[in-house]
């Protein structure tokens, strides 16, 4: 028995933009961990970086044109390394703890490889 595709009515349906928002939720958990003093910027930086995936993710979907959806998912996976570069640079400085990010990484890395793989799917239809 084959099973049916899943219909995509928006970018809510799909499981990656679903993961970025968990993704979201996770780093703004974490943002009032981190001293207000002293890493203000940091905090600024991560909060709009890790907005900025889900919501190219969305962006992208909402585009008539498959090159422009593309476009957005690269941009996404873009945000979403400098979303793991803050959060490192975070632990570096010692404003987060490894464990604190334990969640947000394995988050990420879920992220990444489905934003490659609906990449991919772009590229080759």
């Amino acid at each position: 028995m084959s099973e049916r595709p899943v219909r995509v009515r928006s970018h809510r349906d799909l499981i990656v933009w679903q993961r970025a928002m968990e993704l979201m939720v996770e780093v703004h958990r974490l943002i009032p961990r981190m001293p207000s003093a002293h890493a203000s910027t940091l905090r600024d930086q991560l909060s709009r970086s890790v907005s900025s995936v889900a919501a190219n993710i969305a962006e992208g979907a909402g585009r008539l044109h498959r090159g422009d959806y593309l476009r957005f998912i690269s941009i996404a996976r873009g945000s979403l390394m400098e979303t793991a570069t803050h959060v490192e640079i975070a632990v570096k400085l010692g404003y987060l703890r490894r464990d604190d990010v334990a969640r947000v990484e394995a988050l990420s890395a879920e992220v990444l490889k489905m934003l490659t793989k609906l990449g991919k799917v772009l590229r080759d239809r």
